[in-house]
């Protein structure tokens, strides 16, 4: 190994066992092999949100890594060091250099051996080296996914959406629910309001009628819109509250209301939690 190779390799070492950013469970994510099917909606949404770079890359050489360079690395995978070049840029403010480098845990394939990536393309969901152009940090477990065109069909339509000026705000809590009986048996409406990161109105209503079955709706702004539709499975607004929502109504949110209105608005919101579904 030439003396560049190892300058290069012990400038990214660090970043391989002192992870940052919330969403960073192992020292060095793994690629996914092509044969594999993409990740969750959930997973990808995680590492976009948390991604300031996401580009799709061409491999051009791999180094393996061994030793002290290849500390914490999980049985049955290998650490690389990855030089790539950069075929298209979905995110990444202030562009990116034609070149870029990186560090990576590859799964071994059956025989026990490295496969061959040197050619592949791959989609990274990255962070900068401060100080260091050209030198990224993948931003998590997983965030170095073969490319196909689905995949990169779903980034892109979900760094959309992040953007978006009505984009739908993160989800931190429930600050508080109500209980109405209607004028019919059976008739009734609960509303309960979300805390959001941004201070944005975020609400869940749930209507009953005699004879129907319970109908809910999100809206994002202060005026409840009783016609919304619920969210549509992987989307943004899905994720938001699929993946934030508690499963049960916390104490504090419904301190205030009688027990019969209690214990209604506990089963409404179950019916919000059911028909979200789980966050995988």
């Amino acid at each position: 190994m030439t003396a560049r190779w190892i300058r290069l390799i012990s400038t990214l070492l660090p970043l391989a066992v002192a992870t940052a950013g919330p969403v960073a469970a192992q020292p060095v994510p793994p690629v996914l092999a092509p044969s594999e099917s993409g990740p969750a909606f959930a997973d990808l949404a995680d590492m976009a949100v948390a991604a300031p770079i996401v580009a799709g890359v061409q491999i051009r050489t791999t180094i393996k890594l061994k030793g002290p360079d290849a500390v914490g690395v999980a049985p049955g995978d290998t650490r690389l060091f990855i030089e790539a070049d950069v075929v298209t840029l979905l995110r990444g403010q202030g562009g990116l250099p034609t070149a870029i480098r990186y560090l990576a845990d590859v799964r071994n394939d059956a025989r026990g051996r490295v496969p061959k990536l040197k050619g592949s393309r791959m989609l990274l969901l990255a962070r900068p080296v401060a100080g260091r152009p050209g030198e990224l940090q993948l931003v998590a477990h997983g965030a170095q996914l073969a490319w196909t065109p689905a995949t990169e069909q779903r980034l892109r339509t979900l760094l959309t959406a992040l953007v978006a000026p009505d984009a739908p705000p993160r989800i931190t809590g429930i600050s508080g629910a109500f209980h109405v009986p209607g004028s019919l048996p059976g008739e009734s409406e609960t509303q309960i309001f979300l805390t959001t990161a941004s201070a944005k109105p975020v609400s869940l209503s749930i209507l009953r009628r005699p004879g129907e079955q319970p109908r809910w709706a999100v809206s994002l702004s202060d005026i409840v819109d009783e016609t919304a539709a619920t969210p549509a499975r992987e989307t943004l607004l899905w994720y938001r509250l699929a993946c934030a929502l508690p499963p049960a109504l916390p104490e504090a949110a419904t301190a205030a209301l009688a027990p019969e209105d209690n214990a209604a608005a506990r089963a409404d919101y179950a019916v919000v939690i059911a028909g979200l579904g789980p966050c995988r």
